[in-house]
């Protein structure tokens, strides 16, 4: 079997889907891998380790495509919008982040070549996908880059200071989403000094929150119908996020620092932070939206830009986890391999279409179309969750990460 890499073409996409040390695991198990010349350019590997670890690493992009069975990417179909469906082969298997909202005619296209696909934003929350869930993996590190993002802008000092000339306070930080990347936002931000408030729609997350070192913050909301049985965020409708808003006025207001993590998938992202809000603040504050892709949580954002809006610094960022490439590389890579493994029975493909990981990714298989995030009993039940608010990994799930990096 052999298993390729195409480069990344997306813009400023900096990922790679398969890092060496992980590429070696394969080709000592007996898979071929082929990598495009210039795949781990961007995060720091180069095509002699590649070629070290046992890949054949090829010029020419297409040829990947044209000779291997199974496809690892990191952004590919509706999540980039430079690739095309017809560059995958017949009865290829294409795994990795493929923007399953987007797709249209490409999925027709998929399916009269018998292309198997795999999104991974579909993983199911579930403890056996776990080492699987290359949205969680990716949020957890945006959470962290976001900290960091604010604390380089903020024109004060996160931690407290006593000194001669004075005593500095904390920063006030405020994350709104205690999902997979909200507490991580709030993890960072508490380990660089900062006082860290947060808040999220689901009452029973506060434990988490205040393990992290932060106070949450209770508003006088009806919570009873917020979150599904897994406990992730229901969407709520417009008088609730009105009302949220409200509430939340007095806390932003008192912020140097907010962070906001709630989307939608698929949807717009619920906007929670208005321009009235921004205006109570004081100038040289700042926001990071990491909703932005989704239209964004707060209402000046734009996507992948900086705006200031009443002298308060408002980012957008949709690709925060692209600019850790190295460390996301390495993880999307565990990700990805795990979910091959999952495929195979002694190292053969077996797709088994009952099993509920490969039932909940599937876009395309044997010439049929599926969509499994269009299913109707789904669609009027859209989870309003933290920029990946996937289930939290078990204590010992860094084990599924390959010891073999050299971070």
């Amino acid at each position: 079997m052999i298993i390729g890499v195409p480069r990344e073409v997306a813009v400023n996409e900096r990922r790679a889907a398969l890092t060496p040390p992980v590429a070696e695991g394969l080709v000592e198990r007996g898979f071929d891998v082929l990598v495009s010349a210039g795949t781990g350019d961007e995060a720091g590997w180069s095509n002699t380790e590649y070629r070290d670890a046992g890949c054949e690493v090829v010029d020419d992009r297409g040829a990947v495509f044209d000779r291997s069975d199974v496809i690892f990417q990191v952004r590919g179909l509706g999540a980039s919008p430079e690739a095309e469906p017809d560059q995958y082969d017949e009865e290829q298997i294409v795994i990795g982040l493929l923007g399953p909202y987007e797709l249209e005619d490409e999925l027709e296209t998929l399916a009269e070549r018998n292309v198997t696909a795999f999104a991974l934003e579909l993983i199911p929350r579930i403890s056996r996908a776990q080492s699987m869930d290359a949205l969680s993996s990716m949020a957890s590190v945006g959470g962290y880059k976001a900290a960091l993002v604010a604390a380089e802008e903020l024109p004060k000092l996160f931690p407290m200071q006593m000194t001669a000339a004075g005593t500095v306070r904390p920063a006030d930080v405020f994350v709104v989403g205690a999902g997979v990347a909200g507490l991580q936002a709030i993890a960072t931000a508490d380990r660089l000094g900062a006082n860290v408030r947060a808040y999220d729609i689901r009452p029973e997350v506060k434990e988490e929150v205040e393990s992290l070192g932060a106070e949450f913050v209770e508003l006088d909301l009806e919570t009873d119908d917020t979150s599904d049985e897994e406990g992730h965020a229901r969407e709520q409708d417009e008088e609730f996020y009105r009302k949220q808003r409200e509430m939340m006025n007095r806390v932003i207001a008192d912020s140097d620092v907010v962070i906001t993590t709630a989307a939608v998938p698929g949807r717009p992202s619920p906007e929670l932070v208005t321009n009235e809000m921004i205006e109570g603040m004081e100038r040289g504050s700042v926001i990071v939206d990491l909703a932005a892709e989704g239209g964004g949580n707060c209402e000046p954002t734009q996507a992948d830009e900086t705006v200031t809006y009443e002298g308060v610094t408002v980012f957008g960022p949709t690709n925060l986890p692209g600019t850790v490439s190295r460390t996301t590389s390495r993880l999307y890579a565990n990700n990805v391999t795990n979910f091959l493994d999952n495929l195979l029975e002694d190292d053969e493909l077996t797709i088994d279409t009952a099993d509920e990981i490969v039932d909940a990714t599937m876009l395309t298989h044997d010439g049929t179309i599926r969509n499994p995030h269009e299913q109707p009993d789904e669609e009027d039940d859209e989870e309003a969750e933290d920029e990946s608010d996937e289930a939290e990994p078990d204590e010992d799930e860094e084990t599924t990460v390959e010891a073999t990096d050299d971070e």
